[in-house]
C-alpha cells in the first residue's frame, strides 16, 4: 500500500493503459457515464479532452464534479472522485498540435444528430487536414479529492483502500471488501 495513491496509479498505468469511464451528473443529479481517453496525469490530476458543447461538457459546466473508474481485467480497480477544472489555453493548444490525424474528428459536434454514415464521411472529407482548434475542444482535469484502490484476490478477500486528500498528502483507510 503506497502512501500516495498517484504513485500506485502511475505504476499500474505503466504496466497497462486501460480504458477510462467518466461519470458526470446534471445539477438535478441525473447521472451519465461514458468512456474517454486519459491523455495525461500528474500530481494535479487526470486530464481528458472533449467538446465543451457535448453532453459531458454541458454537465461539467453546470456541475463541475466527476468520478473516474479504471478497471484492469477484474484484477484491479482505481476510482477517482473530485472537482473538475478546465486546462489552460496553452495546454489545449499543445494537445491539439499533437493530435495528428485526429484533429478533424475532434472538430465534430459531439452528440449532435447526423443523417447517416455517408453524411458523416462527407463531413470528414470536407474538413481540412489541419483545422484550427475549435474553441469548444477543451481539456478537463479531474482534481482528486478521494481515491479508492481495489485489488482482487481469488478468495474474495480483496484489498480495498480509500484515500482522502488532506492538506499535506493523503489519509488512507482500509475498507472491507
Amino acid at each position: 500500500m503506497d502512501t500516495d495513491p498517484l504513485e500506485t496509479f502511475a505504476a499500474w498505468w505503466a504496466e497497462e493503459q486501460v480504458p477510462l469511464v467518466l461519470a458526470t451528473a446534471t445539477l438535478a443529479g441525473e447521472p451519465s457515464a461514458r468512456a474517454v481517453v486519459l491523455e495525461d496525469f500528474d500530481h494535479r490530476g487526470f486530464v481528458f479532452w472533449t467538446s465543451a458543447e457535448s453532453r459531458s461538457g454541458r454537465e461539467l459546466a453546470a456541475n463541475p464534479l466527476a468520478a473516474l473508474v479504471f478497471l484492469w481485467e477484474r484484477r484491479r480497480q482505481f476510482r477517482v472522485e473530485g472537482r473538475v477544472e478546465r486546462v489552460s489555453d496553452e495546454e489545449n493548444e499543445a494537445h491539439w498540435a499533437k493530435r495528428e490525424g485526429k484533429r478533424e474528428i475532434a472538430a465534430f459536434r459531439q452528440d449532435e444528430p447526423i443523417d447517416d454514415r455517408a453524411a458523416l464521411e462527407e463531413l470528414v472529407r470536407r474538413t481540412p487536414e489541419t483545422p484550427p482548434r475549435p474553441k469548444f475542444w477543451v481539456g478537463y482535469r479531474v482534481v482528486p479529492d478521494a481515491i479508492e484502490t481495489w485489488i482482487a484476490h481469488g478468495d474474495f478477500v480483496h484489498d480495498r483502500f480509500r484515500y482522502a486528500r488532506e492538506r499535506d498528502g493523503w489519509r488512507c483507510t482500509r475498507l472491507q471488501p
